[in-house]
This record gives C-alpha cells, structure tokens and sequence, in this order.
C-alpha cells in the first residue's frame, strides 16, 4: 500500500515534477527560511540551523534554471539541498482548487495551528512527531505525544528511536525539512501502519505523496510575496506567518484507505482459506501442529492492525459531521467495522 523504495526513487520522483524551461529569478538563504521566486511562483524550504561562513557555488543562483538548482536535492551539503527545495517548491505551481477539501487553518499561532486543527480529532491516539516544534508542549499534558528532535532537548527522542517509535505510532506528523536531510522516505516507510502528515512551509504541495504514503498536507500559501520576501530576507521566522504565509490543510489519503480496504478484503481470503486447510488437516486425524499455522498467526496479525488503522481513517474523516448526518454515518461506521471484525477474528 506504500512505496517501499529507496532515496534514489523518491528524489527521481520528485524532480519529475520540475519543468526545466523555468528559471529562478531571485534566491534569498534567510537565517530560517531559504526563498526561491520564478515567473510562475515563490517556494520556501527551511534553511540550515548551522553556520558557515561560505557557499561555494559555481555561478550565481539568480537566472539558473530552477531544474539545475533542484537537481542539488541530492546533494549533502545543507546548503545546496535546501536551495534545491525551495527550488522544487517554486517551480510546483499548485493549483488549490484541485485540493477537496481544502481546509485553509487561522493565520495564527504559526506551525502549532497544525496541532490545534489535528489533535482534538485524535485525543487518544499514540502520536509521534517528526521535529521539535517551539510550544508543542502545551499539548503533551493533553495527549500522547513522542517527539523525534535530531538535537533532543529534555523529554524528546533521539532521531534514532524512529526505528522504534513509528512502526507502533497512530498518528505521525513528519517535518518536511525531512525531505531535504534525506530522512523522508525511511520515515516514510517506518509509518505504514500509521495516517501521515506532512507538515511545514517546506511542504511540496503533490497530491502523489499519497503514493509515499502520506494521508495528509499541512503546507502554506502565500498571502504577501512581497511582505514574504522581506521577512525572509531579515531573518524572519515564525513572522512569516503573521501576514506572508497561512496554514492549509489537504487530505489526500482517500486512495489509501480504500486500498487498506482491500487490502483486508484479500488478506480476509488468504486467511479463511487457511482456516479451511487447518480445520480438514485435524479433521483427517492429524495431531501435530498445523503447518501454517505460523502464516495463519501472521495473517490475523496483519488484520488486527489494519482494522486499528482503518478506525484511524474512519474517524478523522467524520469528525465535526453536522447532527442530521451522524445517526447515518454512525450505521456506515458500524457496519464496516463489524465487517472489518469478522475478517480479523479467528
């Protein structure tokens, strides 16, 4: 149900979405944002939180194609990789009108607006988060929250307990600064059992993320390409949201759920048919253990957590419903989750 590749594959897939003829007109690398402007559009990537005193570049950015600079998404150097990103994010040119629904966020709080539109849909569940976000703690007395920080402060994880934390994770909100430091598509992989959200300025807007495995886009827009310019170039931060940038929200997961679907329609068959093989295999007489019995256990395993994520998608989706519509969808529910329990129970 997620593409399960490598870097290269993931980097391959993204710059087929750069149109070569373009060319960047102005680059700014702020002290928190990386700005990149062409004809048809301005994109942002976080910029590097470490010094240098010197970009070695081989001309000057201005004037190059925008697909020469994001071919350096490849690259290690922090620098060029996010120059790279905000590259890909210029030459994008999403047109919202094709996100549905599109839930445009308050222009407050900056990046906290993320949580406080997701996690009162979600109290309950066991979220990990991708990066530290400043003020994220008002939330974690109220929900289960791990934190994933490359430099963890008192109470975070390290980067390292991905490999841990996400596989059992509910809920994953990914920084999409991730993409430029090469950690995206493990994280990726690590929260297939998990709805995903891509989250930040830094967020390519590309209804295919679906296909990386991401439920859910939390970019920005822009409001002011002017006031955004200026704030980037005297080292703005969360400024940006005051009047430049907004919050928006796209769900773009409707795909996958119905592919956990069937995915369970197909395991649901693998399983009965063992079940079958198992009860003729006792009823000839045999004593010893089934044979598949192991390959049984894993299949009512794989349902097991599929039914979990599935009430994951269910419920995100049909939150703040209007009252005429709840005794409708409260029988929808209902029965596909008695579907989903029949086909998960031995």
């Amino acid at each position: 149900m997620k593409r399960q590749h490598g870097n290269n594959d993931f980097y391959d897939w993204l710059l087929s979405y750069v149109d070569t003829q373009q060319l960047a007109e102005q680059v700014q690398i702020g002290l928190v944002w990386t700005l990149c402007s062409s004809l048809h559009g301005t994109g942002l990537a976080m910029s590097p939180q470490a010094y240098t005193r010197n970009i070695e570049w081989p001309k000057p950015l201005s004037g190059t194609p925008l697909a020469e600079l994001a071919e350096r998404i490849r690259s290690w150097n922090p620098y060029e990789a996010s120059v790279a990103m905000a590259a890909i994010n210029a030459a994008i040119r999403p047109d919202f009108a094709s996100f549905e629904p599109l839930i445009e966020l308050p222009n407050r709080n900056g990046n906290l607006a993320v949580f406080d539109y997701f996690l009162p849909r979600i109290k309950g569940a066991n979220i990990v988060v991708v990066g530290r976000y400043p003020g994220l703690e008002r939330f974690e007395e109220t929900y289960d929250i791990h934190v994933l920080e490359r430099h963890p402060g008192v109470g975070d994880y390290p980067d390292t307990a991905a490999e841990v934390l996400l596989p059992e994770a509910d809920w994953v909100f990914i920084t999409a600064s991730a993409i430029i430091n090469k950690s995206f598509p493990r994280l990726a992989e690590l929260s297939q059992n998990a709805m995903t959200v891509l989250m930040g300025p830094t967020t390519p807007w590309l209804v295919a993320l679906n296909q990386w495995g991401v439920d859910f886009l939390a970019g920005v827009q822009v409001r002011d390409d002017v006031l955004l310019h200026r704030t980037v170039a005297e080292g703005g931060g969360r400024t940006i949201f005051d009047q430049a940038v907004s919050y928006a929200v796209a769900d773009i997961g409707l795909p996958r759920m119905q592919a956990v679907k069937q995915e369970i329609a197909r395991l649901a068959r693998e399983r009965d048919a063992m079940k079958q093989e198992m009860a003729q295999w006792y009823g000839s007489g045999q004593h010893s253990r089934f044979p598949k019995f192991t390959e049984l256990e894993s299949v009512q395993t794989s349902l097991s957590r599929l039914d979990s994520l599935y009430k994951q998608m269910w419920d995100v989706r049909h939150v703040g419903q209007k009252d005429e519509c709840e005794n409708h969808e409260k029988v929808d529910r209902e029965s596909d989750m008695k579907k989903l329990a029949e086909v998960s129970h031995v």
